[in-house]
């Protein structure tokens, strides 16, 4: 999606959003479009309210979407199809405390609202199709939409209530396309050495992509040695005997075994699949007692798009880096987006199971404090 023109775009604006609406539905379903507080969730009925605005902000609002990388914040805006949208769904202005206590318009009202604006921007498109520098706002919103359908998965999962992502695909991502079976052994060869070499973390200026990728930057590495896979449950749960450190999330013991529960279904573990819903404070503790490490940004990145056999985007990987700007960095149009976090969020790296097709990709950075395990988090291990 990050070289996509007008026909992809369209294509993925509408598929995206059947997905959003079919995760609307199973909040519906179970009466829960307004929820209890929690500082990791929002309310369902604000979160569609908000994907209709930021889409309707950035296409149909945006008088000057033909400046592309260079729009300027504070320059008039459009009126809103929802007179008083900004004072319910602009998450810069709106705090996320004060998000429960709204009197948020009516369901029937936040879907006609989401339905305009969709149809506002697949029109818009169709005149914007040959301006690239505009296309990259069509390119945010989707990539917007995306991070939020996935924030639907692990909601659902922390409410424990029957829900079908119906965008997930059965397959990982690998450099050589090969995809490990999660019900047979993992490989006898579970990690990869690389020597030493200067590598350029970031992404190339000539496609789509978010500002805190840029620009690039060149990173000295020593000799080093990684994982070919994240750590699985087996190899997490052995941790969990030897130290009796603390369960996952969403993990409980049944006698001398596990179950893992997924959106309000108790399991056998699979012991074979990858360890998820981790906190980088758990990895950490993984790791010391393994005598081995986190990767860094640059290892994983270099390891990613270097090496055979690098299996990747069943969790997203925490790494060692915590969140910051490239040498050079310049904030893009959406200012919230990169630079409020810098400095305490950590690097996670790689896709989840449960992430859309659209927002896959490499060199994406992924960054959420160190603390938080109800995401779709795990890790792999490094050594020198």
């Amino acid at each position: 999606m990050r070289q996509a023109k007008a026909k992809e775009l369209t294509a993925a604006l509408q598929e995206l959003r059947t997905h959003t609406l079919s995760a609307f539905r199973a909040y519906e379903r179970a009466n829960l479009l307004h929820i209890p507080y929690q500082p990791e969730l929002n309310p369902p009925l604000w979160e569609l309210g908000h994907i209709a605005w930021f889409q309707e902000y950035w296409i149909g609002r945006n008088k000057h979407r033909s400046d592309g990388m260079g729009w300027q914040i504070g320059r008039p805006q459009n009126t809103s199809l929802l007179i008083t949208s900004d004072q319910w769904f602009d998450s810069a202005t709106v705090q996320h405390v004060t998000r429960w206590d709204q009197a948020l318009p009516a369901r029937e009202t936040c879907l006609k609202y989401a339905e305009q604006t969709l149809e506002q921007t697949l029109a818009l498109l169709q005149v914007d199709a040959e301006n690239g520098s505009t296309l990259y706002f069509y390119w945010l919103v989707l990539q917007h939409e995306a991070m939020h359908l996935e924030a639907s998965a692990y909601m659902a999962q922390a409410l424990a209530i029957p829900f079908n992502p119906m965008w997930v695909s059965d397959h990982a991502n690998s450099t050589t396309g090969e995809i490990a079976n999660a019900n047979e052994p993992r490989s006898r060869k579970t990690t990869t050495r690389l020597p030493a070499q200067s590598w350029t973390l970031g992404s190339a200026a000539d496609q789509f992509c978010f500002d805190n990728e840029l620009i690039a930057r060149p990173v000295a590495l020593k000799t080093f040695e990684i994982d070919l896979e994240p750590v699985c449950w087996a190899q997490y749960m052995s941790f969990f005997a030897a130290t009796g450190h603390r369960l996952p999330l969403y993990v409980r013991q049944t006698g001398s075994s596990f179950e893992i529960q997924t959106f309000g279904v108790w399991a056998p573990m699979n012991m074979q699949e990858t360890a998820v819903h981790l906190s980088w404070d758990d990895a950490q503790a993984y790791c010391a007692w393994a005598q081995r490490r986190l990767p860094t940004e640059a290892e994983w990145d270099c390891a990613a798009r270097t090496t055979p056999n690098f299996n990747w985007g069943e969790v997203w990987e925490w790494t060692q880096d915590t969140f910051e700007p490239f040498d050079g960095f310049l904030v893009h149009p959406y200012a919230d987006y990169s630079a409020p976090w810098f400095g305490t969020r950590k690097v996670l790296r790689g896709a989840a199971a449960v992430t859309h097709s659209v927002l896959r990709n490499v060199q994406y950075r992924n960054f959420f404090t160190p603390e938080r395990r109800d995401i779709y988090s795990g890790f792999r291990t490094c050594s020198t």
